[in-house]
């Protein structure tokens, strides 16, 4: 991509509402814009991003057998109620309305009903199952808080796996093997993320389990354990047994012990990055979701749900990777690999194209900035803004060799242009 080709409207400032560092990242690079409290649109570089963020949820969803589907957010009022979820739990959070017939219809803030009115298209038997339907849909809320750009947001991009099962026991071993398959999402997409006890909120009333990313920025408070890194967080501290007093950093002084290994507990701040929960038959029941087990019995299917905030997770790999000159992506979400600058203006035209075209026959997805009309400057700030993971400079000073900078490390070498080049490959590599 040539940048004098690219829609990317960058910002020198951008409003005192976006108070986030999130926000005002994307913003003043050109990744996003804001429409209203709550909305951010995706520019070119902001989807690029995000569609990178998506492969990777849906590279591990496939991995544990998951089967993608695409359910609408438009949903009709009878199928909310059958759960008894229209009046109490989504009248303060789910947008109602009625349409051009006068029938009440939501936008989807979960889809919970939709997809276990899928699942018993059919009538099932125990052969059947397990199995799971996963989806990377828009979700809509009616956030009363809603700020921190792409951290709490009214509409936003959310991954939701549903699985079924034939009992408990093979929901518990499913249950964990999603666990690891998030520990690996996490991973690849460098944001270190603590798994935390937290409460079943509306979905069950079971204990679940949260994806937590440790940063000031987090809204929520939980508390780690400095031995097994397991967290609680802090809606169901009090349901925990104390080891030596109140929870650590509370009135009372002493730590509370984890419910792991009894180690110290300790407050942190974070960013809920993903979340699951063993629904069993709460969903089920109402809609009479049954299969017919090897004795010809009908039984209710118990079930599982796994959600990863595509959006939210986003943000928080901003709030995570950035410094003082902008934004530092991880090579693997990163819009693109290279940013490579020429300084020469036009004179080192040949090196340019000998070094892009080295880079993209290897799978290399490079920015190239050979703007004649803007300054060694401002090529060099822009460049940090936007936090490409390898940034390569031909100027007068570099002959016939190259500079190559790690957006993360800070590290400069003058390098040759295979070597460059080579340097760049093997990062990518190690990283897929």
């Amino acid at each position: 991509m040539q940048r004098d080709k690219l829609f990317v409207p960058t910002r020198r400032e951008v409003g005192a509402e976006l108070t986030s560092k999130n926000a005002e990242l994307l913003v003043r690079a050109g990744f996003t814009r804001p429409l209203m409290a709550g909305v951010m649109q995706m520019l070119p570089m902001g989807l690029r991003v995000q569609r990178k963020v998506e492969q990777i949820i849906r590279d591990e969803m496939n991995r544990v057998g998951g089967q993608e589907v695409l359910l609408s957010s438009l949903q009709p009022k009878e199928l909310w109620q059958t759960a008894g979820r229209w009046e109490d739990l989504t009248k303060d959070v789910m947008y109602h309305f009625k349409d051009g017939s006068g029938r009440e219809v939501g936008l989807g803030m979960s889809h919970e009903e939709p997809m276990v009115s899928i699942a018993g298209e059919k009538p099932l038997s125990y052969k059947d199952l397990p199995f799971a339907l996963y989806q990377i849909a828009t979700k809509f809320r009616d956030e009363p808080r809603a700020k921190a750009g792409l951290l709490r947001g009214r509409e936003f991009l959310m991954k939701d796996l549903y699985s079924f099962h034939a009992n408990t026991e093979d929901l518990n071993k499913y249950y964990d093997e999603v666990a690891e398959a998030y520990r690996t999402v996490y991973k690849r997409l460098d944001l270190p993320a603590v798994y935390t006890i937290s409460s079943g909120g509306v979905f069950t009333t079971e204990y679940s389990h949260e994806f937590q990313t440790l940063t000031d920025a987090g809204e929520d408070t939980i508390y780690l354990c400095n031995k097994c890194q397991l967290a609680v967080n802090d809606e169901v501290i009090a349901d925990f047994p104390a080891v030596g007093g109140s929870p650590a950093g509370s009135a009372g002084g002493g730590p509370w012990g984890c419910p792991e290994c009894h180690g110290e507990l300790e407050t942190a701040k974070a960013i809920e990055v993903g979340n699951i929960f063993k629904l069993g038959t709460k969903y089920s029941k109402p809609f009479n979701l049954t299969y017919t087990d090897a004795d010809g019995q009908s039984k209710l299917v118990e079930m599982g749900c796994y959600g990863i905030g595509v959006t939210r997770t986003m943000g928080a790999i901003v709030e995570t990777h950035n410094d003082d000159r902008g934004l530092i992506w991880p090579i693997s979400v990163a819009p693109y690999h290279a940013h490579l600058l020429d300084l020469t203006r036009g004179e080192g035209a040949d090196r340019v194209r000998e070094i892009q075209s080295q880079l993209e026959q290897a799978g290399v997805e490079v920015l190239v900035d050979d703007r004649p009309d803007v300054s060694a400057g401002e090529k060099l700030t822009e460049a940090d803004l936007f936090g490409l993971p390898f940034r390569l400079v031909i100027s007068a000073k570099t002959g016939e060799n190259v500079e190559l900078k790690e957006r993360a490390s800070g590290e400069v070498e003058l390098l040759s242009i295979p070597a460059a080049v080579a340097r760049i490959i093997e990062a990518i590599k190690f990283t897929q």
